[in-house]
């Protein structure tokens, strides 16, 4: 049933009804899917629009065939797929169903014990400038993605 849906055109985000004409599945049912499908999370602008992007578009494909061509309920459908984002990452990345692998790098490293405070003043402000830094190439992404729309 995957070659009947039309090829996705290569753009950054794409409309419910979009989505759901490259589907073949009706905007209820992807507002449906939204609760039920974790994976499922549409950046949502004014008025609370919609705005699905490129994975996501690839993943509502993959729950139609689970659950229509394969016939799979919702909650086996939810299932396979947390199976496939815990055994096999790598085949999701590559098939586009997710954005990059999970963001373990990110999480903060353990603070050092009272009785080892062997760190000094200096370290602390470079975590803080790094931090700062951070957060400035944040704002400036959030301004370039402001002016998409």
């Amino acid at each position: 049933m995957e070659n009947s849906l039309p090829p996705i055109p290569a753009k950054r985000y794409f409309t419910i009804g979009e989505v759901g004409d490259l589907c073949g599945v009706k905007p209820h049912v992807l507002r449906y899917w939204e609760q039920e499908f974790t994976q499922l999370r549409p950046m949502k602008r004014r008025g609370n629009r919609r705005y699905y992007q490129h994975h996501e578009v690839l993943m509502i494909r993959r729950i139609r065939e689970l659950l229509y061509d394969q016939g799979f309920t919702i909650s086996g459908a939810r299932n396979k797929l947390q199976e496939l984002v815990q055994e096999q990452p790598d085949a999701l990345l590559h098939e586009g169903l997710l954005l990059e692998p999970t963001f373990d790098f990110l999480e903060p490293e353990p603070r050092p014990s009272a009785q080892n405070n062997a760190v000094s003043p200096a370290a602390g402000q470079a975590d803080f400038g790094s931090w700062q830094q951070v957060r400035q190439e944040l704002h400036e992404i959030r301004g370039l993605l402001a002016l998409d729309f």
